[in-house]
């Protein structure tokens, strides 16, 4: 069953009765208090000059004719 929507269901209901009903919202506000850098968001310039870089990365290949 694992991989299937009924294997996630089980899983989650597994994990709620061994260690709480609120499970799931632990750990994602272990993930949230976890992060230091704050991302792009604390720093406007740095991302602006990062999306530049990777506008310029070409994903098409060179044509030779």
């Amino acid at each position: 069953m694992a991989g299937t929507k009924a294997g996630g269901q089980a899983a989650a209901a597994t994990n709620k009765k061994k260690y709480g009903s609120d499970f799931y919202a632990k750990i994602g506000s272990k993930g949230g208090r976890l992060g230091r850098t704050g991302g792009f968001y604390a720093n406007r310039e740095l991302a602006r000059k990062a999306g530049a870089v990777g506008g310029r990365i070409s994903r098409r290949s060179k044509k030779t004719t």
